[in-house]
């Protein structure tokens, strides 16, 4: 018997929220602990940094054929294929930690990039079924839902899970990527089984005749046509970047100031709380104000988050627990504003490859600034890489400002008749 699209909205939100929590946690457990594996590894932050800027490769990857693939087969059989793929990244990061082998710990993190690709395209199924005046509240409960695996991850990787590893005779940074198989594990099952019926099937757009796969030439063409798009990719990309950046090197800063794991594991878990938690209200207030008032805000904290950061001393914790914070809270204005407004751009039958294209210029940008942050923070040290970070932020409001003052301008003007007799 057929499901009502309000019920079948529900399902998918319930069965997503689901999903993504254990999902988001083997991801942060896995971000929070390479960097510093890769140094103990290597001895080098510049490596130390290439590695952990290989989960935005993973995630560059797989953001246009997990869109192909969901279009194709739907966003159930797509997601279990991404979270299959971190499973396997997880499994190879952790026989990577156990050999002491970087250039393996390099292609698991990769794989788990596709795993952080299929928790950033469970935001769109969110929203596929969600009415036009909810959208943005939709994106942002799902993404509110992984705050309770990605602000836990990193704690409990550094802490419970490494000690466990230890217990038992593993390397202590093992831990963290054996609990990311079990946790991606999780996530899949649990779509595979309740994910039904698939939020594309429910719209009709589904099937090798329903859409036609396109290039990412031709999809960033498509984008870059619609000036509300561009808009939309650009709060992504800025946002994904400046904190992707940051929070890179953070961990690094801190251990150079002499922090034991758990309270570098306490920091980020923070940060993350910035990205996910406050997510409902972003999302409601993206509703209620409109995107561009959202996205110029969102670089606004983005800058004072960096800045922050920027001033505290490698010693102290304060100033990194307030700026990271910050900085995930600005990510979240991006994310959700931009997301909904892309989505929101285009009709029902293009949205999953540009949602895609979207994903896949946003985590180039966060793997373009994750690759080069370690080489910067060698060269100018990371008070000075964080400082302009947060200066980088400053154009997403000038960005989110000539849009609206465009958009103001295209409207209509009412026509004023002179009466002459």
């Amino acid at each position: 018997m057929a499901i009502e699209p309000a019920a079948a909205y529900q399902r998918a939100s319930r069965t997503l929220m689901a999903s993504v929590i254990p999902a988001s946690a083997a991801v942060a457990a896995g971000f929070a602990t390479t960097a510093v594996l890769a140094e103990e590894m290597t001895g080098s932050e510049l490596l130390a940094g290439l590695a952990a800027a290989m989960m935005q490769v993973g995630s560059v990857a797989a953001a246009v054929p997990l869109a192909r693939r969901m279009a194709r087969v739907g966003r159930r059989r797509g997601l279990v294929a991404g979270w299959w793929i971190g499973t396997l990244g997880a499994t190879l990061a952790f026989l990577a930690a156990m050999a002491d082998f970087y250039p393996l710990l390099m292609v698991g993190i990769i794989g788990t990039g596709a795993g952080n690709a299929t928790n950033l395209a469970a935001r769109f199924a969110s929203a596929d079924l969600a009415p036009d005046d909810r959208r943005a509240r939709a994106i942002g409960l799902l993404v509110w839902a992984t705050t309770f695996g990605a602000a836990l991850g990193p704690t409990i990787a550094l802490g419970p899970a490494s000690a466990f590893a230890r217990a038992i005779g593993l390397p202590e940074l093992s831990g963290p990527y054996l609990l990311g198989v079990f946790l991606f594990a999780m996530g899949l099952t649990l779509t595979h089984i309740w994910l039904r019926p698939d939020p594309l099937e429910v719209l009709g757009t589904v099937g090798e005749d329903a859409v036609r796969p396109t290039s990412s030439w031709v999809i960033g063409r498509r984008i870059a046509s619609v000036p509300a798009a561009r808009l939309a990719v650009t709060a992504m990309i800025m946002g994904h970047a400046v904190m992707v950046a940051v929070m890179t090197m953070a961990p690094l800063h801190m251990e150079n100031g002499d922090h034991q794991l758990r309270v570098i594991g306490w920091v980020i878990s923070v940060h993350v709380l910035g990205m996910y938690a406050f997510s409902p209200i972003v999302g409601w207030l993206v509703d209620r104000f409109g995107p561009h008032l959202m996205i110029g805000a969102g670089g606004v904290v983005l800058c004072i988050g960096a800045e922050t950061a920027a001033h505290n001393s490698a010693e102290d914790s304060a100033g990194m627990f307030a700026g990271l914070l910050l900085v995930g809270l600005g990510w979240s204005f991006g994310l959700i504003a931009g997301s909904a407004l892309l989505t929101s751009s285009f009709p029902v039958a293009q949205r999953v490859e540009v949602q895609g294209g979207a994903d896949f210029f946003m985590t180039t940008g966060g793997a373009a600034a994750g690759l080069s942050a370690g080489a910067a923070m060698e060269a100018v040290g990371f008070h000075s890489f964080s400082h302009w970070a947060g200066l980088s932020a400053l154009l997403l409001v000038a960005a989110a400002v000539a849009a609206w003052h465009n958009t103001r301008q295209e409207q209509p003007k009412p026509v004023s008749y002179r009466h002459t007799g």
